[in-house]
């Protein structure tokens, strides 16, 4: 059976979380491909909210998990996680996690230089979330990154990092003004890793391949969103990564033509985190209203999230890039009470109509965009099950938008529970 993947078609932060473990109860493995710790991911189920970072959100659901190669860990923060889960009852089994031996592992050093760069670059700081992220992907690309098959070697794998150390050290010190890592300290804190986490690390691309094969529903999990795409998003305001569906290919170590579905997540409106162009951004009563209403503050740093209207702009890329079949629209509910509703159709860069977002960081800065305005409702959303139960005018915004950006609903979200959800269309099913 194909996969279905589920991709943020805005700038992170859309609700894929509640989405995917909604669409967990479908599949058999969940899978994330790409990006950090810098993901987090929300999940409500009755009272009790749980975040996760690394491990995917299919874990509520009892399902495997699985971190593909093109994920960077700090497995730190994936022992502490997986710990906690398990003293709720969960990844009780070994098997139910499973990391890729060909990840790329975030050491203390490359924390170190995420935050003094930034620091260093003072106003013109990236807005990164200092976790690592960025300088493990970069040594990777030099090929100068470890992996987790590397610390399952015992006998290499201490002079591999006493090498690593040591140049990290020289950048941290000579051209960052930061403090040296002890070598030390770093072995011996990887020694009780490698004990902690052996038992999880396989070949996933192998497990994944076997797992199609046999008809077992593979669900891919994406961070961040389309417009944080190292290649394709608001560069270089992006994460380190490519976060289209393209990536699940390299990230996962499945065959394209194994992605059967996937689904776009975008808000009712549209947020970002950091710093970055933004078109749509509200400064006024009701960006500050969407930020309140919305809870907009993000998962894994707690920083307030820069709010705006819907920006088909961004969602039609986002079509474009990923292939969508569908949207999981969420917070919906979140708009209800305004008199009126801003959807931006297009922009106007220099005195021009445009229906693309520009390459050039210059130009995206000088574009307007251009609004039509939609009717808004009063009524509360959060018990509706069907689209009939919705206000006229919710109905007529939904609508709205799958007419902007040319892609159906497969899902919309009327609240942060997992109940409070209007599922369309099942992916799985298609």
């Amino acid at each position: 059976m194909p996969a279905v993947a589920v991709i943020g078609a805005q700038w992170g932060d859309e609700g894929k979380g509640k989405v995917v473990d909604i669409l967990s109860e479908h599949a058999d493995v969940v899978v994330r491909f790409q990006g950090g710790n810098n993901a987090g991911h929300t999940l409500v189920v009755g009272d009790e909210t749980t975040i996760v970072h690394l491990i995917p959100s299919g874990v509520l659901q009892g399902k495997t998990c699985v971190i593909g190669n093109g994920v960077v860990v700090d497995p730190w923060v994936l022992i502490g996680e997986r710990d906690k889960l398990r003293a709720r009852g969960m990844l009780v089994e070994d098997e139910q996690l499973k990391i890729s031996d060909r990840a790329h592992i975030i050491f203390p050093y490359h924390r170190a230089i995420d935050v003094a760069r930034e620091a260093m670059r003072g106003g013109a700081a990236l807005g990164t979330t200092g976790r690592g992220i960025g300088p493990t992907y970069e040594d990777k690309m030099a090929r100068d990154g470890i992996r987790f098959a590397d610390l399952l070697d015992e006998k290499s794998f201490p002079d591999m990092l006493r090498d690593s150390v040591e140049r990290k050290n020289r950048y941290l010190t000579e051209l960052l003004n930061g403090d040296a890592v002890d070598f030390q300290s770093v072995l011996e804190q990887c020694a009780v890793v490698r004990d902690q986490l052996a038992p999880h690390v396989t070949d996933t691309s192998v497990f994944l391949d076997k797992s199609l094969a046999s008809g077992r529903r593979v669900l891919f999990e994406g961070g961040q969103g389309t417009m944080l795409d190292v290649d394709h998003g608001t560069y270089p305001f992006v994460t380190s990564s490519n976060t289209v569906s393209g990536a699940i290919a390299t990230g996962a170590g499945v065959a394209p033509h194994r992605i059967g579905t996937v689904v776009g997540m975008c808000k009712a409106y549209t947020t970002r985190v950091g710093a970055g162009p933004f078109p749509t951004e509200l400064h006024d009563e009701d960006g500050k209203r969407l930020q309140r209403d919305g809870s907009e503050f993000g998962a894994t740093t707690g920083r307030p999230r820069r709010c705006g209207w819907f920006d088909a702009v961004v969602v039609r890329q986002a079509a474009r890039l990923n292939g969508l079949h569908g949207l999981a629209i969420t917070k919906l509910d979140v708009l209800t009470g305004f008199e009126k509703i801003k959807v931006c159709t297009a922009y106007e860069l220099d005195g021009e109509r445009i229906d693309c977002f520009p390459a050039a960081k210059a130009a995206v800065e000088r574009v307007q965009p251009i609004y039509e305005e939609l009717p808004g409702w009063d009524e509360t959303l959060d018990r509706a099950r069907s689209l009939e139960d919705l206000p006229k005018n919710a109905r007529r915004y939904v609508k709205a938008l799958e007419d902007l950006t040319g892609v159906p609903s497969f899902l919309v979200s009327v609240g942060a529970r997992r109940r409070e959800t209007i599922l369309l269309r099942n992916p799985f099913a298609s």
